[in-house]
């Protein structure tokens, strides 16, 4: 699936960000979470964004590993509203349970035909507003092959809101991701929601793997491509889409075209 992603655009990928408001907690109706969802997609979509990530942004504080099994539910019925309003654009739609739940990920995705997930530590262990978060690839890669063959794990490698619990360089970390815990691309990303990605960390990574795939994870803007794109196959972006660049508003149409058109340009 990876490889259908990053060589059918023709051009960098983009990868919108569905940011869920709480997902059956905090006193808002799940129907209302839905419907901002499939607006915020539908708006993706049809700026032409190669493919659109769901994730419970507005669960904070997050759940360091496994999520309540309401979560699941609620997702699951989030993502898949956002599948079939999407259905015919071509856009293809991922899952990241926040804040490291890739098995859920994974259920939510063979329930859905989403077709990639997500996953903040994959292999390694980070220190995180969560605490300590130990990566689990052994079991995440073996349990995508029994529920969800051909979903792709994208993982971060040094991961924002978050550092590695030994210091260890971020080319080798990369490399591992990819050669021994099989994850289909590697996402590098600033140290926090929105933070620019150093293009210097970037180009690390992309020498470590370069038969892999390297995703840009936050702070890509028009102004940012030129110095991130030779870097990466691909952006996720979400905090720039919003209007005014304000993460908790709703996705703004005129910026997704304006950031297809960079891109696009590149």
């Amino acid at each position: 699936m990876s490889q259908s992603l990053f060589t059918g655009a023709g051009r960098k990928v983009v990868v919108g960000m569905v940011h869920l408001g709480p997902v059956c907690q905090g006193g808002v109706p799940l129907a209302e979470v839905v419907k901002a969802a499939v607006r915020d997609a539908v708006a993706l979509a049809e700026g032409g964004v190669d493919a659109i990530c769901v994730e419970n942004f507005g669960d904070k504080p997050f759940y360091p590993d496994r999520v309540p099994a309401h979560t699941v539910a609620g997702m699951t019925r989030a993502v898949l509203a956002v599948c079939e309003a999407v259905g015919g654009s071509g856009a293809i739609v991922g899952v990241n349970v926040l804040r490291n739940d890739i098995l859920s990920s994974l259920a939510v995705a063979a329930a859905t035909g989403a077709r990639f997930v997500r996953v903040n530590v994959h292999q390694g262990a980070a220190v995180t507003d969560q605490g300590l978060i130990v990566g689990q690839a052994h079991e995440s890669v073996r349990y995508r092959d029994l529920v969800a063959p051909g979903c792709a794990i994208f993982a971060d490698v040094h991961v924002k809101h978050a550092a590695p619990l030994v210091a260890r360089p971020i080319d080798d970390e990369a490399r591992e991701l990819v050669e021994r815990g099989g994850a289909d691309a590697v996402i590098v990303s600033g140290a926090h929601t929105g933070g620019a990605t150093d293009p210097v960390r970037l180009a690390r990574v992309r020498a470590a793997v370069p038969r892999g795939h390297v995703l840009v994870g936050s702070g890509a803007t028009p102004e940012t491509l030129g110095a991130l794109a030779p870097h990466a196959d691909g952006f996720i972006v979400g905090t720039w889409l919003k209007e005014d660049g304000d993460v908790s508003r709703p996705v703004d149409p005129a910026r997704v075209r304006a950031l297809m058109a960079a891109v696009t340009a590149l």
